[in-house]
């Protein structure tokens, strides 16, 4: 099967094409093909242009395409918008199942850590997106995502082990005595990794199903917050 794998989140983004064993197969059942980088800015105008050069490149056309994997959140709100726009269109052409990542998830899965697992993204404005994981997952436990500031973050993390491709963040962490993975930057074929994973447990999604996760705080926090 071929995967198609989309990172539009933040200013840096790549997509990737693997090729990976049926939904059945063996997890080792996974070769990359290529990544490709988007730089920053000009999503719009590069993605599907450097989808169709990447699959001409590699001997393919759109129709082998058999799975997307893309990330849902969370991001730049005009970036994962592209990202999504693009799979949503491209997938519902083909009539091909979806798998929607959160980066927080794919932080955690490249990391390989166990037990309790905080990944944690710098958001902009003294603020950090933060994922709280168990792994191996319990049965009936669903991940905690949410938005923090700097300094909640800093608190709440204790008695989790903390994974990130955020330096500056890995370094406050450290600094606060957390126990704290510092990853390499995040890209499309970790998110074609982990889609895949979803792809063979069912947990895809179809064009008219998949939705932006941006993470932001509530309305009510927000007034909180300002002292409203």
């Amino acid at each position: 099967m071929l995967l198609l794998a989309i990172d539009t989140s933040g200013k840096q983004g790549s997509i990737a094409l693997a090729r990976a064993g049926a939904p059945t197969a063996e997890e080792g059942d996974f070769d990359l093909i290529e990544i490709a980088p988007l730089v920053g800015g000009t999503f719009s105008a590069q993605l599907i242009p450097q989808v169709s050069e990447l699959l001409s490149r590699n001997g393919f056309m759109k129709t082998a395409i058999g799975a997307f994997a893309v990330v849902s959140g969370p991001g730049s709100f005009t970036g994962l918008r592209i990202g999504l726009a693009a799979v949503k269109a491209l997938a519902e052409v083909l009539g091909k199942p979806i798998a929607p990542v959160s980066l927080l998830e794919v932080c955690v899965f490249t990391s390989g850590a166990q037990g309790k697992i905080m990944a944690a993204l710098d958001a902009g404005r003294n603020e950090v997106y933060v994922g709280e994981y168990e792994t191996p997952a319990r049965a009936g436990k669903i991940p905690r995502e949410r938005i923090l500031s700097r300094s909640e973050f800093l608190s709440q993390a204790k008695g989790w082990t903390v994974v990130t491709p955020d330096s500056g963040l890995a370094e406050a962490a450290g600094a606060a005595g957390l126990s704290v993975s510092t990853l390499e930057p995040i890209s499309a074929a970790d998110v074609a990794r982990l889609g895949w994973r979803k792809i063979q447990s069912g947990d895809t999604v179809g064009p008219e199903q998949l939705e932006a996760n941006y993470i932001r705080r509530t309305d009510a926090e927000m007034l909180e917050k300002s002292g409203s």
